[in-house]
């Protein structure tokens, strides 16, 4: 529970304290063992506990830009503005890029239409 609470080190004091009091609960050294594992290791358990609860690949990067469009198989579409929007998403180790490009014309009516 100190964990998936993420425990600053005065909820941690807090905490361990009520249980040195409880009946059956911890011993006062006990309690300042888990205090100095708990200071001295957070970090990392803190990162574990994320990487164990993600299903999935997350959003690592985030790229975007207004360019025109220099080829088209309709000439109206020749010089119409595009956005290009680059992702990078990915684990720890792993990264995958995926590039979209939209219409700016089409966004433009699709948002702003009264």
């Amino acid at each position: 529970s100190i964990a998936s609470a993420d425990m600053d080190f005065n909820q941690l004091e807090a905490f361990l304290t009520a249980q040195t009091k409880k009946q059956g609960g911890i011993t006062p050294e006990q309690a300042a063992v888990i205090s100095k594992f708990w200071k001295s290791h957070k970090t990392k358990i803190r990162e574990s506990l994320m990487n164990q609860s993600r299903w999935d690949s997350g959003l690592r990067g985030l790229s975007w830009r207004v360019d025109g469009k220099s080829q088209s198989r309709h000439s109206a579409q020749i010089h119409a503005p595009v956005a290009i929007m680059e992702l990078e998403i990915g684990k720890s180790g792993q990264a995958m890029y995926f590039n979209y490009n939209i219409v700016l014309k089409t966004l433009s009516i699709y948002y702003f239409c009264p």
